[in-house]
């Protein structure tokens, strides 16, 4: 008998562990508005790009990449659109046909870290794994400040993308025509 309660309270301590780092991550993603940070993004362990971001909640996102050919990523909630002087115009998805929509949608992210467990594979950080419409997402939380630190996620054409964040400033203020994307469609 004393076995059966030895182990009933291990059980018990770490559903609730998992449940308590779950619901704090909730908690403090729901009081979030806007960021504003700086990125590192790898895609297929070739190309590395960096550059800073602005999200505004829910599916808004402005970013300005550090490179050569001036390239911008915008959404405004429902379009996605890169522009950049290297493809001399720019392209143009619905949102919802890119991991870009689940991971700008707070909501979408909270009802997900709801249904799973982290993945206990890293030591400094929370990560939720999860699949949706063919979409393999993986999302990563600061273990200590509960802040989004990155995703990784595939694009259209099949590669891997891990996008790590830094200095992440939260709920600042944001000017809404930064996500209008009519002047990166010229």
């Amino acid at each position: 008998m004393k076995k059966y309660l030895i182990f009933f309270f291990i059980f018990f301590f770490i559903l609730n562990a998992n449940s308590s780092s779950n619901q704090k991550i909730i908690d403090h993603l729901e009081n979030i508005n806007s960021l504003q940070f700086k990125f590192t993004q790898r895609i297929d362990n070739n190309n590395i790009e960096k550059g800073e971001c602005i999200i505004l909640y829910p599916k808004k996102i402005f970013c300005e990449y550090h490179d050569v050919y001036n390239k911008i990523l915008v959404s405004n909630g429902k379009s996605l659109v890169i522009n950049s002087d290297k493809i001399k115009n720019y392209y143009r998805y619905p949102l919802d046909k890119t991991p870009l929509n689940f991971i700008l949608d707070k909501k979408f992210l909270i009802s997900k870290i709801n249904e799973v467990e982290d993945n206990k594979n890293y030591p400094f950080y929370y990560v939720f794994d999860f699949e949706y419409e063919s979409n393999l997402i993986k999302v990563f939380f600061n273990k200590e400040s509960l802040d989004l630190m990155g995703w990784e996620t595939k694009d259209i054409y099949q590669n891997i993308i891990q996008t790590f964040l830094s200095d992440i400033s939260i709920n600042v203020e944001v000017e809404e025509e930064m996500f209008s994307i009519q002047k990166y469609t010229k």
